[in-house]
Formats: C-alpha cells, structure tokens, sequence
C-alpha cells in the first residue's frame, strides 16, 4: 500500500539521488533467423528484431512520462551471432554486425549487444570467425556490442580462448583509437557469462531464455549514500541492514517498469537485474558508498569488505522485492564510469591489483579499466586469465572490459563521453606473462564443479 510519504520519497530519490532505470532491454532469438545465405540471414535478422523492438523506445519514454522515472537507455539484445556465422562459413561475421547496427538504427535503441560467442570449453563452428572479426565489426558500427566467454567453473578457462582475446582487444583499440579507442569500451571478456544480463556491453539473449523478454537494469548508488549518510554512527550490521532496505525499494521500482514494459510491449517479463550502476555524475558513485561506510578513499585498506557487505545487503533487499531477481545483481565498480573511483585512481589510492581484489566479492570485474597504449597482447590476456580465475574458482561471473590507449601512456585521460565517462591511464604489470600465455591449452574445472 503506497501512502504519500512513499510517493514523496521516490519523487525525491529521483530528483535529488541519481535513482533511475539504468535499461529496459529487449532480448530476442535469432535461432530461426539462420539461413546458408549469410545475406538471407541479415534480411531476417533486421525484419525479427524491428518487428519486435520498433514500439521499444516508444513504450520506454510513455512508462518515463506516466510514472516520472528516469529510463537512461533502450538496449536490445539478440542470440549469439556465432551461431548464426556457423552455418555460412564463406560470409563474413561483419554483415551480421552492420545488419544489427541497421536493426539499432531502426528502432532508436542507445546500444545492441549479441555480437558474441560462447567458447569456454573450445571453439565451433563460426566462433573462431566471428572472434577475429570482432575489431572490424566494432570499428564501422556505433550501437553494436560484443561479448566473448572464456571460461566457467564447470568447464575450466580456455587458454587459446584467452590468448586470441588479448590479441582482439589490442587491435580493436588501434582500429579505433581516432576515436579514444572506443571499440574495446563496446567489448567484454566473460567467465559464467549469463544469458539474462540486460548491461551492456556484455548482454546476449541466451539460447534458454524465451523467444522475446523484457529485461530491467536498475541504478541507485545515490540513494544508498544518502541513505547511509544519515545514521554517520551506525554499526556495520546496522548500516548493512539500511542498504538491504534501500535496495528493496529500488528493486520494487524496476519490477514496476518491467511488469508495465512487458503489458505495453505485450512479451513476457524477464528479469530485474538489480545491480547498482554508477554514472559520472556527481552523486551517482560506488566508490562514496564506500567512502561513506567510513573510508577515507576508495582503495585504501578495508576496501574489500565494505564492498562485499555492500553486495551481499543489495542482493538480500533486492530478492525480497522481486520474484524475478537475475541477471548480475550487485555492485559494478567501472573506473570511467564512476566520479569515486576516478578520483581514487588519480589521487594513487585505487590500482588494478585492489580492483582485481574488489571484484572477488562483487558484480562483474575489472571494467572500464584504461591501461597504456603499449601494453602487450600477452598481459592483456594475463589481466583476462586472472580476472577470469577469481570467477571460475568462486562460482561467480566475472569480466574484462580493458581499454589499451593507444599512443597514450600511465597519467593520461581517454574520454568516452556520456555513460562511459573518462578513463585515467592505469599502470599495468611491467614483467612478461608470455610464456604462460603461448602455452595454450585449458585450465582444468576446480573439484567443486563435480556437484552432479
């Protein structure tokens, strides 16, 4: 039962605290859109999704005007193109990219993820084609994202997987670095991928899910500083249970514009991904969540455990609000796209090792991390290893959205603009992983993946 103070305090969380619906996203099935003809297929691939997602961006901006909450963006996400590339191996990947650029164009949407492939165990048919077409597909198209999954707790780490990833990133930066190098900023490196995440860059409508959904990401650090900010001398446990609270009421407010989303668009209701997203802009940070729990800076000691009571108190609030809590769910801790953590990489107190620490406990992993222009294939494939190591051994999706800027070196800044923010340089690891690297191979599943 809604009374006005409940009515007040969204209206102020909204004005006042950044709370907003990070993305309505749309994933769709592209499994009957494969055809021999790779020209066929792209013809197919534009009719499903604008058929689909043409009302999308409408039924967004009349749910943001009937209900006052802010939609930041209208996303789509398709089945894993590496599929549909399986059964045209004479057409180049990069048709189906340009087709969903088109599809994106069509219906308005700000990004569409799904230029993507599953190879945690080894690679088939198409995947290795779409992999080494991943630079090109992101250099001549804007909306389009790409996702590679490397690893998983009950298959191990692909190492050759790992290995061609760093050489990928590297090039997709140089191919774009007229442009701040933005086509890594639109590509993820996954361990657990899964099939329901509505955040870009890594989302793709996973071949289990239904035909059409509508996804939620919703976003509110803001609310939880504030929130946190008026008990300055509560107890852990009780600054804990103020955040699990605060996330229940951001989470009933994602269920609501999905629930409206799915009658309007007439698709079933898919997820509520109730991961706190941070913007650039002031106020809407992970990192002063953090520094408000009672750190002087984000990164120095201590860290680690605010975050994981952070991420474990939004998961416990948000499943309490919704039946249908998926996705990632937590706390993302991108470096660009967050003022706090920003400041804390500037002023010295926040490094990759602390990050790669952090995201042991939280959503995601290392993203939106900014290294040196000539940083090597072989220690962008380490950072990817490491990071995917942490996610394989505690069961967990982890990811790595590196950015090598290229002619650029530590003490820099590349801007991305918009949600993406601005990346300082980071330093990076100056002895060689190569050996590691080129041995190749597959890192074994740990025993606890031997549940059956």
């Amino acid at each position: 039962m809604l009374n006005i103070y409940n009515i007040l305090e969204t209206i102020r969380m909204i004005q006042d605290e950044c709370l907003d619906i990070r993305t309505i996203t749309m994933g769709i099935s592209l499994l009957d859109c494969i055809d021999s003809d790779i020209d066929r297929a792209c013809d197919k691939i534009c009719k499903k999704i604008v058929s689909h997602a043409e009302k999308l961006v409408p039924v967004g901006e009349r749910i943001e005007k009937e209900y006052g909450i802010p939609i930041i963006n209208k996303r789509i996400s398709v089945t894993p193109v590496s599929m549909l590339a399986a059964c045209c191996p004479d057409g180049n990947p990069v048709k189906f990219a340009k087709a969903l650029q088109k599809s994106a164009d069509i219906c308005g949407v700000n990004f569409i993820g799904g230029y993507s492939a599953l190879v945690h165990k080894g690679f088939s048919a198409g995947d290795e084609a779409l992999i080494k077409s991943i630079p090109e597909a992101l250099d001549v198209t804007e909306n389009v994202c790409s996702s590679v999954n490397i690893g998983s707790t009950k298959s191990g780490i692909n190492m050759d997987a790992v290995k061609l990833m760093g050489e990928i990133i590297r090039e997709t930066s140089i191919r774009t670095a007229d442009r701040d190098c933005i086509g890594s900023a639109k590509l993820v490196v996954f361990c657990n991928a899964v099939e329901d995440n509505p955040f870009m860059a890594g989302a793709f409508h996973g071949v289990g899910e239904p035909d059409c959904e509508i996804h939620v990401g919703v976003s509110g650090p803001g609310v939880v500083r504030s929130a946190l900010a008026k008990y300055p001398d509560a107890s852990i446990d009780e600054l804990a249970d103020i955040i699990k609270k605060t996330a229940f009421k951001i989470t009933r407010m994602g269920q609501l514009v999905g629930a409206k989303a799915s009658e309007l668009l007439k698709v079933p209701f898919g997820i509520v991904d109730l991961s706190l997203a941070p913007t650039p802009a002031i106020g809407d940070s992970v990192a002063h969540i953090l520094e408000e729990m009672g750190l002087e800076q984000c990164g120095t000691h201590g860290t680690t455990a605010c975050l994981a009571m952070l991420n474990d108190a939004v998961k416990k609030g948000g499943v309490m609000a919704s039946s249908s809590v998926g996705g990632l769910s937590g706390a993302f801790i991108p470096v660009s796209e967050d003022a706090g953590m920003i400041d804390a990489v500037t002023g010295g107190t926040l490094c990759i090792e602390k990050l790669e620490a952090m995201t042991a406990v939280c959503s995601v992993g290392l993203d939106m991390i900014v290294v040196p222009g000539d940083t090597s294939a072989e220690t962008i494939s380490a950072i990817i290893a490491d990071e995917a190591a942490i996610g394989m051994v505690n069961s967990k999706t982890t990811a790595v959205r590196v950015i090598p800027a290229i002619g650029k070196e530590e003490g820099d800044v590349l801007e991305f603009g918009g949600l993406l923010g601005s990346g300082p340089v980071m330093s990076v690891g100056k002895k060689s992983p190569a050996k590691f690297i080129n041995r190749g191979g597959r890192i074994p599943a740990p025993m606890h993946s031997l549940k059956n």
